[in-house]
């Protein structure tokens, strides 16, 4: 019986449990963002999207010069690991209204890659 109570807690624990992200390879990222550059720069340049450069560490909806929808601007949650891969995983999902015309990024570990090259950008 006793071993039982233990697998049950075991068991418990476990799917409690959130799923770490995993790491992510910036190199790759780097690759993989190409996917991305249509709409988004790394610079301090607006295209059809915001520029990327900076984003971890910023506020949803808050680049100077860019013209959000106004389902971003509420969202209004700083970009981090957890707040990009959410919206990487779908878009629409998590922001409804969202301008953003991409579709989801399926891969977990694409999006970590991404999300890993995200952080090596410094604001200009």
């Amino acid at each position: 019986m006793r071993l039982t109570h233990w697998v049950l807690a075991a068991l418990l624990t476990v799917g409690g449990m959130t799923p770490a992200l995993a790491d992510g390879d910036a190199a790759r990222g780097k690759t993989l963002f190409s996917r991305c550059s249509a709409c988004h720069t790394v610079t301090d340049q607006n295209k059809i999207g915001p520029h990327l450069s900076g984003v971890v560490g910023r506020t949803a909806g808050t680049v100077a010069g860019f013209n959000y929808s106004k389902g971003m601007v509420a969202y209004a949650q700083v970009w981090d690991d957890t707040t990009l891969d959410t919206f990487l995983s779908g878009p629409n999902k998590l922001v409804p209204g969202t301008k953003m015309a991409a579709g989801a990024i399926a891969n977990p570990q694409d999006r970590a890659d991404i999300i890993a090259y995200l952080k090596t950008l410094t604001t200009p």
